[in-house]
């Protein structure tokens, strides 16, 4: 009966290590983080103006006063990043898939696909809001579809072609189809390479959805809730637009890696 007891001290000991491990390596971030915030109330502010920078007392003050519209716009944006991530990542991942099978194929396209993400995006958002609609959200979808793509092709197509050729000759040797091989070899080396362009596709996403909106878009949109505040000088409301916007942002990374986590439990990680 002392088993269990034994057994239950150690995950308390374990616990509290982890927690103090945790809390060591986000002290130095915090620390950081608390002086910037000082020096930008009583430092930067001060020197720029108050009206154009406003100290983050003002930012917090009217993140509160707005909060309803603020969020509600906030989701709104997210929404549509949402939409582009979607699409762009699951193309992302078919084209990875055909060009890591033919790879002639890839060759051939790989410096075009370069060559469209060498375009800024911001050329796209008229082009794509002539196509669907100002008002319509798959213009914004189309753009942050755009920028998902690229980083999540490059980092499929890496996995997927990383495989050991001890690993794919194992399976050759059991007769296995090509469709096998993908299924059991390649596609589980690649996740991690997955995930890793899937974490900077989020942060993309929400750039290319605010940027989209800055072309025309619904006025529930957080992109056009900072463009009118800073038309009407309302500078404070912008910042804090800008402050739910990173929050969105986070959020939507934060959601990918757990999700990673759960994927990859027990699988070690080769995408750092």
């Amino acid at each position: 009966m002392t088993a269990p007891a034994a057994v239950e001290a150690l995950p308390r000991g374990a616990l509290a290590r982890r927690v103090g491990h945790r809390a060591g390596d986000w002290l130095p971030a915090l620390v950081v983080f608390v002086a910037g915030l000082a020096a930008w109330q009583w430092v930067f502010s001060p020197l720029a103006g108050k009206f154009l920078l406003p100290r983050p007392s003002a930012i917090s003050k009217s993140l509160w006063d707005n909060h309803h519209v603020l969020l509600s716009a906030g989701w709104f944006t997210f929404k549509e990043a949402l939409g582009g991530f979607v699409i762009g990542s699951l193309l992302a991942v078919a084209v990875a898939l055909v060009l890591a099978r033919w790879r002639r194929l890839g060759e051939a396209l790989m410096p075009y696909a370069i060559a469209v993400n060498a375009v800024p995006i911001i050329a796209f958002a008229p082009i794509t809001n002539a196509w669907f609609g100002v008002l319509n959200p798959h213009s914004k979808w189309a753009i942050a579809g755009v920028l998902c793509f690229f980083p999540v092709l490059v980092n499929t197509l890496r996995g997927l072609t990383s495989v050991r050729p001890e690993a794919i000759e194992l399976m050759r040797s059991y007769a296995a189809s090509e469709l096998d091989v993908f299924r059991r070899v390649r596609i589980p080396a690649a996740l991690p390479f997955l995930f890793t362009g899937l974490r900077v596709a989020t942060v993309l996403a929400m750039i290319g959805a605010i940027v989209g909106d800055y072309f025309g878009g619904s006025t529930l949109a957080l992109g056009v809730q900072i463009e009118n505040s800073i038309t009407l000088f309302d500078f404070p409301f912008g910042w804090a637009a800008i402050v739910v916007a990173s929050a969105f942002g986070i959020a939507f990374y934060v959601a990918v890696v757990l999700v990673e986590r759960l994927s990859l439990r027990g699988t070690p990680s080769t995408s750092d």
